[in-house]
């Protein structure tokens, strides 16, 4: 098949009448036997990583990793072999790397003008384990908040009878007895103190609030966030805004409460890096002008999830860290979810090795 060297005619008048296509979740393209892109939708254009004006125009079957597949669909669209046709492929993308597709090649009223919908196969298994989650998490809300009551009710008669004791026993022991009395009383209250801080951590999970969202200008929020780390010597943030990014609306206290969770995250991957590792954390934002979403982006340069905890990586209870509770990310996916938010988390690969880690929120603005 011969390819042109323009476009197909009527590329605008494309764009009109498929503009309705922008409403969908679905990633969707409108081409021409040719292999031309008429129009890409919001969610195509967020998918490639690439925008909009540069996929008009330029060929769909290139997007894949095997762009033969598509082109002979497109040839059996034009002689009329079948109405619809549908078969697994690989996305190419900007960044990250390729990922599966159902695709679902049709023909439509126009002559010369198929559409092709693309549906992310990963993002159906994704939504299936949220769904899974949300349910999970409303079965475990109660068990978490009982049990933060069952537990917190005797730490606290432990640790003043522990702090009793000494008091009363101290006067009648020798030195090198008192010492190692006051070195036990010492070890308890402590662990009584970090048991505390345990249950207040899951009860507050449990106990997070409906999130109050007025319109808000994200850019002016991470200033305000950055000014609390503005002298933390072993948290060096770079940060990138994106000056043309309109209110979003959401919750400050809450969106502070997120960076806070991405940032200590992307400082706790450093741990393990070799001496002299340049530690690089990045807190970002972009707008995407088409989508009208404007994203919060928070990148490391450290060791990455392992793959098993990648596919769980919000879930509670879940975490690499020895000491952890896993719930970082849990309560930064239930403000994702509070917000209506779109949540994004994912390694950052070159050449096949780990190059740290990527988290990302996507947020609509205000209307």
């Amino acid at each position: 098949m011969k390819t042109p060297t323009t476009n197909p005619s009527q590329p605008v008048s494309a764009a009109t009448r498929y503009q309705a296509f922008d409403l969908l979740a679905t990633l969707v393209a409108v081409v021409h036997l040719d292999g031309f892109v008429l129009f890409a939708n919001a969610a195509l254009e967020d998918a490639l990583g690439i925008s909009r004006r540069t996929i008009e125009g330029s060929q769909l079957p290139d997007c894949f990793t095997e762009p033969q597949i598509l082109r002979t669909a497109l040839d059996g669209a034009g002689s009329n072999e079948f109405a619809a046709l549908r078969y697994d492929a690989w996305l190419r993308r900007a960044n990250p790397e390729p990922f599966p597709v159902h695709v679902v090649v049709a023909q439509t009223d126009v002559p010369g003008e198929v559409i092709v919908e693309l549906l992310p196969l990963e993002q159906q298994a994704k939504q299936g384990r949220e769904e899974r989650l949300i349910d999970q998490a409303q079965a475990n809300k109660e068990l978490i908040r009982n049990l933060a009551h069952e537990i917190k009710n005797p730490l606290t008669p432990i640790q003043l009878s522990a702090e009793r004791l000494e008091m009363k026993l101290a006067s009648k022991l020798q030195p090198t007895e008192q010492a190692m009395l006051t070195k036990s009383v010492k070890t308890i209250v402590d662990q009584v103190d970090a048991m505390k801080r345990l249950v207040n951590d899951f009860r507050d999970y449990a106990r997070l609030p409906t999130a109050e969202l007025k319109p808000l200008d994200l850019n002016a929020l991470v200033g305000d966030v950055m000014q609390l780390y503005a002298d933390d010597a072993t948290l060096p943030v770079r940060v990138e805004l994106d000056a043309a990014a309109p209110p979003i609306r959401g919750d400050a206290q809450q969106l502070r409460q997120v960076m806070h969770n991405l940032l200590q995250n992307a400082q706790d991957a450093q741990e393990g890096q070799p001496a002299g590792h340049p530690v690089q954390i990045t807190l970002k934002t972009e707008y995407s002008t088409s989508a009208r979403r404007v994203r919060l982006i928070v990148r490391d340069n450290g060791a990455g999830f392992p793959d098993h905890i990648l596919k769980r990586a919000f879930e509670p209870y879940v975490t690499t860290k020895a000491k952890g509770t896993g719930l970082g990310l849990a309560v930064v996916k239930k403000i994702a979810d509070e917000h209506g938010a779109r949540i994004d988390i994912s390694n950052r690969v070159a050449d096949g090795v780990v190059q740290g880690a990527q988290v990302s929120l996507s947020f609509a603005v205000v209307a």
